[in-house]
């Protein structure tokens, strides 16, 4: 395992996962009343990656799918939690838990916005460059400060003024529809 390769690493998935970025959905999310437990998105998200560093090839394989397709798929997704940022409509629905309340924390948290198809096709292709330990240790990484953001967005949400967060909900829905439209148009041109 090499420092710097880790360091890269885990700088690439930040990047990639974006986690900041989201930060408007996900607050968005819990003022809407769905629920999000860190610990649950978090070890989905860690869960979906790790599966898919070891066997991400040939789980799409076995569908008979290229990587490109699961990409353009995960580009539909995130253009639509954009659209429901921006237009305030409600696209995905969400389920009940045991406890009957709505839990937003694998879908749309875990899959697409933390290991979205950005970020597994990113671990695909880091397998070609780097070690499975130094990706490993770079997902680590990533999981704790995702873990971190998440336990701290009712503090952040309330640190914010229902106005900020109403412009933070537009703005980053522009934005998360200009990266699936950037990724839309990698995969079909």
């Amino acid at each position: 395992m090499n420092v710097t390769a880790i360091l890269t690493i885990s700088l690439i998935l930040f990047s990639v996962i974006d986690i900041i970025g989201s930060l408007p959905v996900i607050i968005n999310m819990k003022k809407e009343g769905i629920q999000i437990h860190p610990s649950m998105a978090t070890g989905s998200a860690g869960l979906i990656m790790i599966a898919f560093l070891f066997f991400g090839t040939a789980i799409l394989g076995l569908f008979g799918l290229e990587v490109s397709s699961f990409a353009l798929a995960g580009a539909l997704i995130i253009l639509f939690i954009g659209l429901e940022m921006i237009l305030g409509i409600r696209i995905f629905r969400t389920h009940h838990d045991e406890e009957g309340s709505n839990s937003g924390s694998i879908v749309p948290i875990a899959f697409p916005l933390l290991a979205g198809a950005g970020t597994l096709t990113t671990i695909i292709s880091l397998k070609a460059e780097y070690d499975t330990y130094s990706i490993l240790a770079g997902i680590a990484i990533n999981l704790f400060l995702i873990f971190l953001i998440l336990r701290s967005t009712d503090w952040l949400s309330k640190k914010m003024s229902p106005q900020v967060s109403a412009t933070l909900r537009k703005v980053f829905g522009i934005v998360i529809i200009a990266i699936a439209i950037q990724m839309i148009k990698e995969y079909i041109v």
